[in-house]
């Protein structure tokens, strides 16, 4: 994954890491565009004799929660790099960078960790690097560069281009085509493998005896490398299921025979995700549950009033994951506001999901400034930050995004300081998502508002054939002067990765998603559009699917439910 780079101090203000402490005591500047020192002759090659244990090069930024949590479920031991001597006595080396390419070589070179991953990776060590930890192994990036990488392999990242109509950031489940014999990646072709990411490095005739794999989108980029025991994804293993957890294992777990041979898969494209959501809230007892409204009303009117309770949220989590979703949403509809940060009722929700659910968590809900009972303030970068250490991969913003558009497009001016554009700065577009929940408001003439409006395949109760589609904030209590279409365009610009886009108007009503306004939004923006609200049949899924761009479609009810299967989007496209 990929962010803006960071100075030294933006850095250690919100990533945490064994390595981030000695940041203030380098001295000197670090010059981005410097290549690593050949200056190694300190340095010794010592190779540790603890079988079971992974040594993990982790610099702080991001979801690197998710790639423990998978070798701990593999059944080793985890030790963290807290100086250049622990790379060169590592046994076997994972790289799981995630951030953005400068920063992640600033925090490499102000604490001697590059020269000590170049000699490492130079003398054939086994190593894994994923997604950036594939990127940095190159000789520069175009990120906000160009930026000096580790030079080890030929080629520049880049950024896809999206000019003719491509969405960035590619988010999604791919398949890769097998260029050479690595052993890890044995048994995936025609498997889908879960990549998020903006940027990529295409294939040359410099580099070409270091592919592994290509992956398709758009155009053909490298999707693995490997050379000897030096290995590195562009996707995310962590995040890929049985087929990702089964990679993990052979590089783990070189000389074992008890890997699990994968069943033959037939994916050959980019697939459009099934996402199962999980609005969480505490009930009149103080229980944790998960709950689902009727436009957006989560109480049983005719049961005491009480709180539609569906299920424990961990324990749902792990059956949709076992079910075959492609990604787990929770929606925080509880304020929480006299919590500590670090006691957010969400956050342990996160860590023990995380533990044995191995595919994308997004976490919705409270992604703002607050101040907690004892008068404590945070940010919404620390509450974020707090999300993405306990295992979210990507956060999602609502009513605060709705107010930063507003201001935005009032003024023109982006200020940096919006929970979305610090966000976005620190941990990458890709990790952050704007949920818009919109209400249809019916009009008669496209000229009656001021706001974008679509002729509505089913006219009005009085017979208007268009309509605007309003946004809403506090859980659609409250409407905005603002409109879903302008909304989506605002928050593109400011550097959302991904959008939710509900509607009130459908939700819990079990009748089709608005493909209206879906077809609205998908059409005005770039960045990848989830269908959200409506969903009661297999059939809806088909159709916002072909009749729209909707990159994935988003259900609840319908899971909790068990009206249908969760494993559904192989057989739709």
């Amino acid at each position: 994954m990929e962010a803006p780079p960071l100075s030294s101090s933006g850095v250690a203000s919100h990533l945490r890491s064994p390595l981030l402490p000695r940041l203030s005591n380098t001295g000197g500047t670090w010059n981005p565009r410097k290549p690593c020192s050949k200056s190694k002759k300190h340095l010794s090659i010592r190779a540790s004799s603890q079988d079971s244990t992974v040594t993990l090069l982790d610099y702080g930024a991001g979801n690197v929660r998710s790639v423990r949590n998978a070798i701990r479920y593999l059944g080793f031991d985890i030790k963290d790099v807290q100086k250049p001597e622990d790379i060169l006595s590592a046994n076997r080396l994972v790289f799981p960078g995630v951030g953005a390419f400068a920063a992640a070589m600033e925090v490499l070179n102000q604490n001697g960790m590059a020269d000590a991953l170049c000699m490492y990776i130079e003398k054939d060590r086994p190593f894994l690097g994923i997604c950036l930890g594939l990127q940095l192994l190159f000789e520069s990036s175009e990120e906000n560069g160009p930026v000096k990488g580790l030079g080890l392999i030929p080629g520049v990242v880049g950024r896809f281009d999206s000019s003719s109509g491509l969405r960035v950031p590619h988010i999604g489940w791919n398949t890769v085509q097998i260029t050479k014999d690595s052993g890890i990646l044995d048994d995936i072709e025609g498997q889908h493998v879960y990549f998020v990411h903006s940027y990529r490095v295409l294939p040359s005739d410099a580099n070409k005896d270091w592919i592994s794999s290509t992956c398709n989108y758009g155009e053909s980029f490298i999707s693995s490398i490997t050379r000897g025991n030096i290995h590195a994804v562009q996707f995310h293993p962590e995040k890929s299921g049985d087929v990702g957890l089964s990679i993990l294992r052979k590089f783990l777990n070189t000389s074992s025979s008890k890997t699990k041979k994968l069943a033959c898969g037939k994916a050959s494209k980019l697939a459009k995700r099934v996402i199962s959501c999980l609005d969480v809230r505490t009930n009149d007892k103080g229980d944790l549950v998960v709950t689902k409204g009727d436009q957006y009303d989560v109480r049983e009117h005719r049961d005491g009033d009480e709180v539609r309770n569906l299920g424990k949220p961990v324990e749902l989590a792990g059956q949709y994951y076992k079910d075959g979703a492609d990604e787990v949403s929770f929606l925080n509809i509880t304020g929480f506001r006299d919590f500590p940060l670090g006691d957010l009722p969400m956050l342990q929700v996160l860590r023990c999901t995380s533990e044995n659910v191995f595919v994308p968590l997004t976490v919705g809900g409270g992604i703002r400034d607050f101040t907690d009972g004892s008068g404590r303030h945070y940010s919404s970068l620390e509450v974020a930050s707090e999300y993405f250490r306990s295992g979210a991969d990507k956060i999602s913003i609502g009513s605060d995004a709705v107010l930063t558009a507003e201001e935005y497009l009032r003024t023109g001016v982006k200020t940096g300081k919006s929970s979305l554009e610090q966000i976005s700065r620190v941990y990458g577009n890709q990790a952050v998502v704007v949920s818009i929940d919109p209400r249809r408001m019916y009009v008669r003439s496209p000229d009656d508002v001021e706001f974008k409006t679509v002729k509505v395949t089913t006219p009005g109760p009085f017979g208007e054939e268009y309509a605007w589609y309003q946004c809403t904030v506090s859980g659609g209590r409250e409407g905005r002067p603002i409109g879903a279409y302008e909304l989506a365009k605002a928050v593109e610009e400011l550097g959302a990765g991904e959008i939710l886009l509900n509607c009130i108007d459908c939700d819990g009503q079990g009748q089709g998603f608005d493909i209206d306004l879906i077809k609205l939004i998908s059409e005005a923006v770039t960045i990848p559009v989830i269908a959200s609200s409506g969903a009661g049949a297999v059939e809806h899924f088909s159709e916002v699917f072909k009749k729209t761009s909707a990159s994935a479609a988003l259900a609840a009810g319908i899971f909790h439910r068990k009206e249908e299967a969760v494993q559904i989007n192989l057989e739709l496209v």
